[in-house]
């Protein structure tokens, strides 16, 4: 396995066990801070390999490759959140430094668990039930109302691992898996189905000193359960409840002792009174695709505040450079070749800023997003999709 080079004057390397987008763009803010980066990859063309020189390849489910990785690096954190706790705890008991550490990861890793620490906490949570057998599935549905959101507590992301279900006979083969090693081993989720206003997301970031940041809180447009589009920050946000669930990020990356980048994914919804609250939905443990806007919106960015939160330097300022900024992510469609695209929108709008993932095009696969920052939300964000749907094939002028 090639050993990153330490750089001069002793700055540090940090490991990412993961090489896709995330792992990808960190390396630029990591140039910029004197830090080496170091990737363990999925494959020699994985999109962070292609652009970071010391990227070895090896499984994060395999403990030895995973371990030699990690013997070259000063701290080591994650693209995606799916290394078993098995693995995380032999790292930590080998005196590895983890960030996120594995009793914080869990909660990302494991919706279940999730669920119990925030309502423990009393965290504003869908009304929830764990699920094992067809009794439970009916009577949290007859009790909350058909349709129920079920999920498999391990591995889902952008949709998958979640159906809306109107009756027991629609998970029959989830819990058929229940008691296995799988995703449903110790039982499904079941939620409410909530009636929200819109979707929003809050992102901080926190060191190991404890130091935190947040970010201004975002709308995020789904489309078939994939986020298409970042409004930021969200358009019409009651201040009140702006800080209400700025406040709950923060309390949540400190009582769950995370560090580095949280992202909590909600639902803003209204109260009987018809007053503004939210539910939380989902956690991330890293930079997140609701925080790409801050690449090019923000004085710091997800990325470079991840970097500095994991190796516990000072935080950088999370405000916005401008008073709108629209992240738009481009998907896969039918045409493989964007290079023609990609030089119509540069050209089309100098503002835009591009980024690709370096992904072979798959429909509906995240290969990029386009930000557009400026005065009018409603300028911006027809020029970000303008450009997302351009790239994408939507549109051919």
């Amino acid at each position: 396995m090639t050993q990153p080079r330490r750089a001069p004057g002793g700055f540090p390397v940090v490991g990412v066990i993961g090489g896709g987008q995330l792992a990808r763009m960190m390396q630029s803010p990591a140039i910029a801070l004197g830090i080496q980066l170091s990737v363990l990859a999925e494959a020699a063309d994985a999109s962070a390999a292609l652009v970071v020189p010391s990227s070895p390849v090896g499984e994060h489910t395999d403990l030895e490759s995973v371990r030699a990785f990690a013997a070259a690096c000063d701290v080591v954190t994650f693209d995606h959140e799916h290394v078993p706790q098995d693995v995380l705890q032999a790292l930590e008991a080998d005196g590895v430094v983890l960030h996120p550490r594995p009793g914080a990861l869990r909660f990302a890793q494991d919706k279940l668990a999730m669920r119990e620490r925030l309502t423990a906490l009393g965290i504003s949570c869908p009304r929830w039930a764990r699920a094992t057998t067809v009794s439970d599935v009916t009577a949290f549905g007859d009790a909350t109302g058909w349709p129920v959101v079920a999920k498999a507590p391990r591995g889902g992301y952008d949709g998958k691992g979640v159906r809306v279900i109107g009756s027991a006979d629609e998970v029959a083969d989830w819990l058929a898996e229940v008691g296995s090693d799988g995703p449903l081993g110790d039982g499904m989720l079941l939620e409410e189905r909530v009636d929200f206003v819109r979707e929003l997301a809050v992102l901080v970031a926190r060191s190991p000193s404890g130091q935190a940041a947040a970010w201004p809180v975002v709308q995020t447009v789904q489309t078939d359960s994939i986020c298409t589009q970042v409004l930021a920050p969200a358009p019409g946000l009651d201040p009140h409840l702006a800080a209400v669930v700025t406040a709950a990020g923060l309390r949540i990356a400190g009582e769950l002792d995370v560090t580095g980048v949280l992202a909590v994914e909600m639902f803003e919804v209204r109260t009987g009174a018809g007053d503004p609250a939210y539910v939380v939905n989902e956690l991330a443990m890293r930079p997140h695709n609701s925080g790409h806007w801050s690449i090019d919106g923000a004085v710091t960015g997800q990325f470079e505040q991840h970097l500095r939160a994991v190796l516990d330097l000072p935080l950088g300022d999370p405000g916005a450079r401008a008073p709108w900024t629209v992240m738009g992510n481009v998907l896969g469609g039918d045409h493989p070749e964007l290079y023609r695209a990609y030089l119509h929108v540069m050209a089309r709008d100098p503002g835009a800023k591009v980024h690709m993932y370096g992904k072979g095009v798959r429909p509906g696969r995240k290969i990029g997003h386009v930000t557009v920052c400026g005065a009018s939300l409603e300028d911006v964000r027809a020029r970000a999709t303008h450009a997302a749907d351009y790239l994408q094939g939507v549109i051919d002028e």
